[in-house]
């Protein structure tokens, strides 16, 4: 457990609902998480603005519920006024913190994509039209992001996301923390000094886990995902352990230096608020 010195800010994920029994259950969800103090809850959006309206109505229900916001923003294939019209509505809620995203690139559209194509020219966009407005947040691949052509290419495209005007990165989950480390290592051998906050997973379902993660690029240890493997379908003993593998993972990045926790939620409350109130919160 840390102490009191050791405990730093947290923030939350969560993604928008589409029913009204969807949006009432995270307004629990938010209330059990409220008890953490957190800096933020992000709200994620769909590519495109796909979800932008879920968005919006997740983004005022934090807001009204007296903490700040986050909305991501992924910019791939959409206009600049676009984008310009949705932050300043944004801005008109109360919102100053942004996640600006490049985002997944629509099925089938690939080079023929019209719009912005990349995170870090949304950024030098946000900087342009709304200066120090926003909070601007990017995403960081420990792992490096799938799609990259190699872990040198992706650490240069996250320093360009950085000088266009980042402020801090959360970067997608991981179970190393020696690959944060190292991710830290490299990029301020490149000149980079903002926060950069870990993006933490709890693990509810391997199967489901493991699905994702091969599709995101996140990796799963070996041993971790054969000793998950082994339990089958023995819920209590996949809980059991993967509550103490990334609890301890928080604990050693926390006392290292990591700057805060950003937890992915998946709307639940439950192993989240178990792995916050082990680390002492």
């Amino acid at each position: 457990m840390l102490n009191s010195k050791q405990r730093k800010k947290l923030s939350f994920e969560f993604f928008p609902t589409r029913t009204p029994e969807g949006r009432a259950k995270q307004v629990i969800t938010r209330k059990q998480l409220s008890q953490f103090d957190p800096e933020f809850f992000s709200c994620t959006s769909g590519a495109g603005g796909s979800t932008k309206d879920g968005t919006m109505q997740a983004v005022q229900d934090i807001l009204n519920e007296g903490v700040a916001a986050a909305p991501h923003l992924p910019c791939v294939g959409m206009q600049p006024h676009e984008i310009t019209a949705l932050l300043n509505g944004y801005k008109s809620l109360g919102v100053h913190h942004i996640v600006a995203l490049r985002g997944d690139i629509p099925s089938g559209m690939g080079a023929g994509l019209d719009g912005l194509r990349y995170a870090n020219e949304l950024v030098s966009l946000i900087k342009t039209e709304f200066g120090n407005d926003f909070h601007i947040e990017v995403a960081a691949y420990p792992e490096y992001h799938p799609q990259s052509r190699s872990a040198e290419d992706d650490l240069n495209n996250f320093v360009r996301k950085v000088k266009a005007g980042a402020d801090s990165a959360i970067t997608q989950y991981f179970y190393n923390a020696d690959a944060y480390f190292r991710f830290l290592d490299d990029v301020h051998g490149r000149g980079v000094d903002i926060p950069i906050i870990p993006g933490i997973m709890p693990i509810a379902s391997f199967s489901k886990l493991a699905r994702f993660s091969d599709t995101c690029g996140a990796e799963i240890p070996r041993w971790l995902r054969l000793k998950l493997q082994s339990y089958a379908d023995d819920t209590a003993s996949i809980k059991a352990l993967a509550l103490d593998v990334v609890t301890d993972m928080c604990e050693r990045l926390l006392r290292e230096g990591a700057p805060s926790l950003h937890f992915y939620t998946l709307n639940q409350a439950g192993l989240v608020s178990t792995i916050c109130q082990r680390l002492g919160y």
